[in-house]
């Protein structure tokens, strides 16, 4: 085990990577598989003001997607893409997650159901978010939204997705973003970073697990090195203003600060937060983790305050 003596996990998250544990583990499963591997027991979802779910057009055929309104909601959006390694993960999955931040941020949040690897390899769910998010700035009006008030998030893989929309937004001239959040991001698909090797086993999320991520994600090392999968190797310059979610023993910990700290010498408008005794997936467990409360929170007040 590559777990060190002193565990840095706080007691209760410690508890429930021991659960994710006894799991039978992802390289050992084909996609199929993983995606019908239970999880452990998450908070029940919270109420929003309404809930619509429908499809919009996308490159590879119909998107689904659900729209989130909170009660008394401002006139702005977040679009938001779930993580699961692009393999696994669905509107499901991110639907406690988009509850909540809606509720926090009194944004809408429209959750985007893009294809999953590996039968839709890179750069399939990057065109898929990035047309979402064309579809929403292009449809403001019917949404109740002002086009000017629209942010991109997501988490882990997701939010690797939304980092590469403010990308490809910006090469090709639009959609205008307001502002990026992303939570325990991947931001790097060959890390070398120490967090990546101090975490690497024993935290919930494992370098092993990484590697079959990226493995059914592209299709070469070349696709690896891409800006839109790669996103910290990306020229940032220009991009939209973002707030970082990181959590302290999560092997992606260091290549997410690096994200928000490139922006900031760039001269854009970057902070993180790392929340200390975490693991990669602990925003899944507000009841449980009074700091996952914390994190959405304080998600929700960076939403209102770019957008609002």
């Amino acid at each position: 085990m590559a777990r060190i003596a002193a565990d840095k996990l706080h007691p209760k998250a410690r508890a429930i990577v021991d659960q994710i544990a006894a799991l039978p583990q992802l390289p050992n499963l084909t996609p199929i598989e993983a995606r019908g591997r239970p999880s452990p027991l998450e908070a029940a979802p919270e109420a929003v003001g309404s809930l619509t779910a429908r499809t919009i057009p996308g490159p590879g055929g119909p998107i689904a997607i659900r729209i989130y309104r909170p009660e008394d909601p401002l006139r702005a959006a977040l679009v938001y893409f779930h993580g699961g390694g692009w393999v696994v993960g669905s509107l499901e999955s991110a639907d406690a997650s988009c509850r909540v931040l809606a509720n926090r941020s009194r944004c809408v949040v429209i959750s985007i159901d893009y294809r999953l690897a590996p039968e839709t390899k890179f750069p399939g769910a990057v065109d898929d978010a990035y047309a979402a998010t064309r579809w929403v700035v292009e449809n403001a009006t019917e949404l109740r939204i002002d086009p000017a008030r629209i942010a991109v998030g997501g988490a882990s893989a997701g939010g690797n997705l939304a980092a590469a929309v403010s990308l490809v937004a910006r090469e090709r001239g639009g959609p205008k973003i307001a502002f990026q959040l992303l939570t325990v991001p991947v931001t790097e698909l060959s890390s070398k970073a120490e967090s990546h090797r101090e975490f690497a086993e024993g935290y919930g999320l494992s370098a092993a697990d990484m590697t079959w991520f990226g493995t059914h994600y592209v299709r070469t090392p070349a696709d690896a090195d891409d800006p839109r999968a790669s996103v910290l190797r990306a020229e940032l310059r220009d991009l939209p203003p973002a707030f970082v979610i990181t959590a302290e023993c999560d092997p992606l910990r260091d290549d997410g600060e690096a994200y928000a700290e490139k922006l900031r010498k760039l001269g854009v408008r970057s902070t993180f937060k790392r929340y200390p005794g975490m693991f990669h997936g602990f925003m899944s467990f507000p009841a449980v983790l009074p700091e996952a409360s914390e994190a959405f929170e304080d998600a929700g007040k960076a939403l209102r305050e770019a957008l609002g």
